[in-house]
């Protein structure tokens, strides 16, 4: 009995031990030698012969090791992308300003006419940024036509005979020279194709009774009718040709005849124009009627409505990435101070009226800014104004001085592509990058590490799968050892 008990003793004493070490235990001592069993082949995998979760191990070490790093590269990186998000949206709202503020610099915003002709069936006008609003009486006389002569009749095919034709408009001639052979097609032919000709179109008309050659000016009046003659060694045939052609008929060149207010005026073209600056009337028919001119303000109006609009626009923007009062969140750029100092400029130029201005102000024009900042627009106040005096609205937004162009000029030092926003937003991406190189450092790092823990956790393992494997071996003899004694 004393022999016994001293075996399970003993037995028991080196249990602890290797439960200390990391080993299984007498009650478990079955199961630890399965394991040993299933591991001896491959000592290395995490885990297997000790129990030990190696990759979850390493794991939580690894990310233990990186977090700080990493949250401050994270940190610093939603930063700038907010950063640079908010730019982008300010800029964008300054460039939609400015797009604005170009129309108002405009001189045909603000030089905008209608034209209207009381019967429009013997004319009708269109105008330029030079007209001058009035009303005129209009008598047309005659229209402009173009000449137009025609050949004796000739069989299809028959051919007129050899020679030299020159036709001429004005100044300008050309030479056709015509085979014996040619017919009227021919030479109809020749002169459309030819490189020079000045202004003459050449038509073949098969008739009832046959062929014939018609001319006529490419465009109206007097200065655009033609000539036509044959040389000296033409034959007769073609000689009689460029008689018929040559002689006038009842379809000659005539300029248009008009008077205005008691002026006779005179032109080659139906559309006439220089006779009233900045108009030009297109006639279609002889009679008498009246010639409006009044200034149209509708594109002046929506002009400066769409400042006011774009302006609105900024105002929310601005609103939305610096602090919301309502909901009490702070926006991209809050406290930005790029922001701010747009803000100030852009306040600067409205706040001030336009010296040597006879309106002065946005707020005379019928422009007041609201307590939420964003502005209105008088729409009977600003008819007014332009009715009474357009010249004086164009000057207070496109003069030297006026809104438009001191507003624009400030905030190019903003948006041009080397003004203040590109530069920033130059300066953050290149801090993304120093950031995006750091994050390669670190994962670089961290994989070194991850290496390194993962071999000496797998070493480890496997001196810990090597005493498990050891305490079985132990147990299992003691228990033999334990079992002999019982029996003796």
């Amino acid at each position: 009995m004393t022999t016994t008990t001293s075996a399970t003793s003993g037995n028991s004493s080196l249990t602890s031990l290797l439960n200390a070490l990391g080993g299984s235990g007498s009650s478990s001592s079955s199961s630890s030698s399965s394991s040993s069993s299933s591991s001896a082949g491959n000592p290395s995998a995490p885990g297997i012969g000790s129990g030990l979760d190696v990759n979850t191990i390493v794991t939580a070490l690894v990310n233990a090791k990186k977090a700080a790093s990493q949250d401050q590269i994270n940190n610093k990186t939603n930063q700038i992308n907010a950063e640079l998000t908010g730019l982008n949206s300010l800029s964008s709202a300054l460039s939609t300003l400015q797009a604005a503020l170009a129309k108002l610099t405009t001189t045909s915003t603000f030089a905008s006419y209608d034209a209207a002709v009381t019967d429009t069936t013997i004319a009708s006008a269109t105008t330029l940024s030079n007209a001058v609003p009035g009303s005129y009486t209009l008598n047309v006389s005659q229209l402009a036509t173009a000449q137009k002569r025609s050949s004796a009749v000739l069989p299809s095919t028959q051919a007129v005979g050899q020679g030299s034709l020159t036709i001429g408009v004005g100044a300008n001639s050309f030479n056709i020279a015509v085979s014996d052979t040619a017919t009227l097609a021919d030479i109809a032919s020749s002169i459309n194709k030819a490189s020079n000709n000045p202004g003459v179109v050449a038509t073949v008309v098969n008739g009832t009774s046959g062929t014939q050659l018609l001319l006529s000016s490419s465009k109206t009046g007097v200065a655009n009718g033609f000539t036509i003659s044959a040389n000296a060694t033409s034959s007769d045939g073609l000689q009689a040709l460029a008689t018929q052609l040559g002689t006038a008929g009842n379809n000659e060149a005539q300029d248009a005849k008009l008077n205005i207010d008691g002026i006779d005026v005179t032109s080659a073209s139906n559309n006439v124009t220089g006779a009233l600056n900045g108009v030009t009337i297109a006639l279609t028919k002889t009679g008498t009627t009246t010639l409006n001119v009044t200034q149209d303000n509708s594109t002046a109006q929506t002009a400066i409505q769409g400042f006011v609009d774009a302006y609105n626009a900024y105002n929310t923007a601005v609103q939305s990435l610096d602090y919301n009062s309502s909901t009490k969140a702070t926006g991209a750029l809050f406290g930005d101070t790029t922001m701010n100092s747009v803000e100030r400029s852009v306040s600067s130029v409205i706040s001030n009226a336009v010296r040597g201005n006879s309106i002065g102000t946005l707020a005379n024009l019928g422009i007041t800014r609201n307590v939420d900042g964003t502005m209105s627009l008088d729409s009977g106040k600003l008819t007014a104004a332009l009715t009474a005096n357009p010249n004086a609205v164009q000057d207070l937004f496109a003069g030297t001085n006026g809104y438009a162009t001191k507003l624009n000029t400030a905030l190019d030092a903003y948006t041009s592509s080397s003004g203040i926003i590109a530069t920033r937003v130059k300066s953050l991406n290149d801090s993304l990058n120093q950031l995006g190189t750091q994050q390669t450092a670190l994962d670089n790092r961290m994989a070194q590490y991850q290496t390194q823990l993962q071999k000496q956790y797998t070493n480890l393992d496997t001196l810990m799968s090597s005493l498990n494997n050891t305490s079985s071996y132990l147990t299992t003899a003691l228990q033999q050892l334990s079992n002999s004694s019982s029996s003796k």
